[in-house]
């Protein structure tokens, strides 16, 4: 464990775009959703053991606005998957103390669905511990879209001066808002892209890549992503 290790600095930050649990599947002749099922059980699993390392917030790519362009099955299978956690989070960790947030466009989800939403962050909401941020039905550019229309709103309303408008203004209006930056993004299964995760935030964050698939990703993979961050020099565009 991290723990162990003195002098290690832990990114206040961390968010973790989980891919590969449909080629875990592949790889064992399975049906697709089957992977789902494996990464749904380790996001509890590796969410606690993020929240004992001292991390303030972690963010989880778990449903991107592009995803609905999946196959009918699979986007049924994810969405029933997400229900039961939504039933399950009235009690996961409440003994963690882990603060769980949704952030994402919800307009595009039933109403039953989005009432367990709101039941899941009421819920949680007076807990003190690490913020758990699930992206579903999330894609930056929707978020940066979603920042602008409010902002023109303000400027036609004359609650705010165009000339005068601010980097914070903007970072207000994103489902982030008066959150720290990423400091450190790790992406599972190989890929090296951001997918349209958190695109604004991430413009000083530390990338990290692993071959290994999201439902394989385990304590001591975290703890490799953490020790890679430590050897980065973060600049942040200075010398």
């Amino acid at each position: 464990m991290l723990e162990a290790n003195s002098g290690l600095h832990i990114p206040e930050h961390v968010g973790i775009i989980m891919d590969g649990n449909g080629r875990w599947a592949k790889k064992r002749a399975l049906p697709r959703s089957v992977g789902h099922k494996y990464g749904a059980q380790n996001f509890r699993k590796i969410t606690r053991y993020i929240s004992k390392q001292g991390v303030k917030v972690l963010t989880l790519y778990a449903f991107s606005t592009e995803n609905w362009k999946r196959p009918a099955e699979e986007v049924g299978a994810l969405m029933k998957l997400f229900r039961q956690y939504l039933v399950d989070s009235l009690t996961d960790f409440r003994e963690d103390d882990i603060k769980v947030v949704f952030i994402g466009d919800r307009s595009a989800f039933d109403s039953k669905l989005v009432e367990l939403i709101n039941e899941s962050e009421e819920v949680a909401k007076d807990r003190k511990g690490m913020l758990l941020n699930i992206a579903m039905n999330y894609g930056s550019r929707d978020e940066i879209l979603r920042a602008v229309k409010m902002i023109s709103r303000d400027v036609r309303d004359n609650k705010l001066d165009p000339d005068k408008i601010t980097e914070e203004d903007i970072s207000s209006r994103l489902y982030t808002a008066n959150l720290p930056d990423p400091d450190l993004i790790i992406r599972t299964g190989g890929e090296f892209r951001l997918s349209n995760f958190m695109l604004y935030q991430s413009a000083y964050s530390e990338f990290y890549s692993t071959e290994t698939l999201w439902p394989d990703f385990h304590e001591e993979d975290f703890d490799n992503a953490v020790m890679e961050y430590n050897r980065r020099n973060r600049r942040f565009g200075g010398v």
